[in-house]
């Protein structure tokens, strides 16, 4: 795309990957870690998803042979539900609440006597395999300007930015939330954590209460900002993509378009180039994962959002 901004629009296509997002990425590099340390004790492994991680983790649990749990909150999709039956996880379903409080407290031991648990943001061998994906964007577009990535828990965003900055410093990183969960942008605007009102909607993949504790030093050293779309916002970029590029994205996947294309925010284009070239900014479409009624009704404005 090319905006009225003067910033061209790339695509990293994470939705694409065998299971639908790049959590594939992350999810074979912390099981891999873990086979290595435990050897043949390691019988089970344990993670707290939406769904995309969930499906990570059973991938590559099928594959080498170990039982996969997987604890998702109460609206995770049923796309991503269904993906995660076919790798033959077992799911627990739980409220959102308690499911938060898996993340924020890692204890499972309600769950599960004997498996291992991979958190699905805040692993340092989570992280480095999504750095991968920041590597890969300066082998295809080495003078990118910006990416802009879905946040959620902040692995992705952090994994990248950590990777990206290591070799240009001066690439900005932004986060792209939804409104009706937009942790970050308020816990930026502050200068610590802060709470915030959690609305569930089709956008599954971001969102939540607040920033982890233990991602929210990464976050405020790496994040150059948030930009933050209206589920209405996201549902129209996810219609651009479909009928412009024949991609189809979730939610979470389509925020980092939708707040280059409908979000008045300065921060993103303070990046500036040389002679009034265009600016290359990348958007990072995390996941697929989007229910067939539920795209139906984006493309068709059948879905009242505001």
């Amino acid at each position: 795309y090319e905006t009225k901004n003067n910033i061209e629009v790339f695509l990293k296509l994470e939705n694409l990957q065998l299971i639908g997002s790049f959590k594939l990425r992350p999810a074979a590099n912390a099981i891999l870690e873990l086979v290595e340390k435990h050897g043949s004790s390691l019988s089970e492994i344990v993670t707290a998803s939406a769904g995309n991680m969930g499906q990570g983790i059973a991938y590559i649990c099928n594959k080498i042979g170990l039982k996969c749990t997987v604890i998702v909150p109460d609206h995770a999709p049923k796309t991503k539900l269904d993906g995660m039956t076919r790798l033959n996880a077992n799911i627990i379903k739980v409220p959102f609440d308690r499911w938060w409080k898996v993340l924020v407290s890692q204890d499972i031991s309600e769950f599960s006597a004997n498996g291992i648990f991979i958190h699905p943001v805040s692993s340092q061998a989570v992280l480095a395999g999504n750095g991968t994906i920041g590597l890969e964007i300066l082998e295809d577009l080495p003078d990118v300007s910006a990416i802009i990535v879905p946040y959620g828990g902040g692995a992705l965003s952090c994994g990248i930015a950590s990777a990206v900055k290591q070799i240009n410093h001066s690439i900005k990183v932004f986060a792209s939330e939804v409104s009706t969960a937009a942790p970050l942008s308020a816990s930026l605007l502050k200068g610590e954590p802060v709470e915030v009102s959690y609305t569930p909607t089709f956008v599954d993949g971001i969102g939540g209460k607040n920033v982890l504790s233990e991602m929210w030093p990464l976050a405020k050293q790496l994040i150059n900002g948030s930009l933050v779309s209206t589920p209405k916002e996201i549902a129209d970029a996810i219609k651009i993509i479909a009928e412009r590029n024949r991609i189809i994205t979730e939610g979470a996947g389509a925020s980092g378009v939708a707040a280059v294309l409908h979000e008045d925010n300065s921060k993103l284009f303070e990046v500036g180039t040389k002679n009034n070239e265009k600016m290359k900014v990348v958007c990072v479409l995390s996941g697929g994962g989007l229910d067939s009624k539920l795209l139906s009704g984006i493309v068709n404005d059948e879905l009242h959002l505001a």
